[in-house]
């Protein structure tokens, strides 16, 4: 039984190399590119337009943009300036989160609603992510006129070719040191500290100010109006917490958490007086009073 296995096997392999020998791969099967055989010369009866169809490159090709990018030597000195220039303009890009935030009614919208989040016990409704969107859409809102004179005057023209990034850097910079020192006429006590840490002389009008004292100047008034408003919001609640809080204890109940009984109290007297309206309006008026 094993001998006849092994000659089926043999012969198997017998007939292989047979097989291969009787095959052999020429130069045409290995040929990367195969032409289209032409079917008339050949005597048949496949068209040689059908043949040329296949080869062709098709013409209506979507147009897509071509984007290149080179690299090269500046030739003159304004080309580095330019090039200068636009890596600043990249950086300044890179910092506007920071810049809204600083130079705008952001800093105070957002912590004046943290701090009636945390005045009402809220601790997950309304998120911070809501509190923060609705502290952005009313910056906006404050700031449109501002936004609009730096567009006029500084992106608009910049984009036509009309000024240099330079002259738009000056006209986009005048709009917001006019709403910084709008917010501080009226108690420039920071100016005051941060001219006299300079060791500069007291200035006569707001051109004297150099804007990298203007801003944080700003920022530290903002910080103090934030949380004198914030101490105002606090007062109608502490007093119905101290109010929950004694009535518990002359009831016996110390181990209920005064908090649960006095949130719903508080909600309840935020809403009848319509808080949100008021707060907002409040808010928006104390930005357009100090620039109007």
């Amino acid at each position: 039984m094993r001998r006849i296995t092994f000659l089926v096997f043999l012969v198997l392999c017998l007939g292989s190399i047979h097989a291969q020998q009787e095959f052999p791969l020429g130069a045409a099967d290995r040929a990367r590119s195969i032409p289209v055989p032409n079917a008339q010369a050949a005597g048949g009866n496949f068209p040689a337009t059908a043949a040329r169809a296949g080869s062709e490159i098709p013409q209506n090709l979507p147009v897509l943009p071509f984007v290149d990018l080179s690299v090269r030597s500046p030739e003159t000195g304004r080309e580095v300036a330019f090039s200068l220039q636009l890596l600043l303009l990249l950086t300044v890009l890179s910092l506007a989160p920071s810049l809204i935030i600083l130079l705008t009614s952001f800093l105070r919208v957002s912590i004046v609603l943290d701090f009636i989040k945390r005045a009402l016990s809220l601790q997950q409704v309304p998120p911070g992510q809501v509190l923060m969107g609705i502290a952005l859409f009313l910056t906006v809102f404050i700031m449109w006129p501002v936004f609009e004179e730096v567009y006029t005057d500084a992106f608009k023209p910049l984009s036509d070719g009309q000024i240099g990034i330079e002259e738009a850097y000056r006209n986009a910079e005048k709009p917001f040191r006019l709403f910084m020192y709008s917010q501080m006429q009226k108690d420039p006590e920071n100016i005051r500290l941060f001219m006299s840490m300079r060791g500069l002389s007291k200035p006569q009008t707001l051109a004297d100010v150099p804007t990298y004292i203007l801003i944080p100047s700003f920022i530290l008034s903002e910080l103090t109006i934030a949380f004198k408003i914030g101490i105002l919001l606090y007062i109608p609640f502490i007093i119905i917490d101290m109010v929950v809080a004694s009535t518990l204890m002359s009831m016996g109940m110390i181990m209920l958490p005064p908090v649960m009984i006095s949130t719903p109290f508080k909600l309840v007297l935020f809403v009848l007086v319509d808080g949100w309206n008021l707060m907002t309006r409040q808010l928006v008026e104390s930005f357009l009073r100090a620039m109007s």
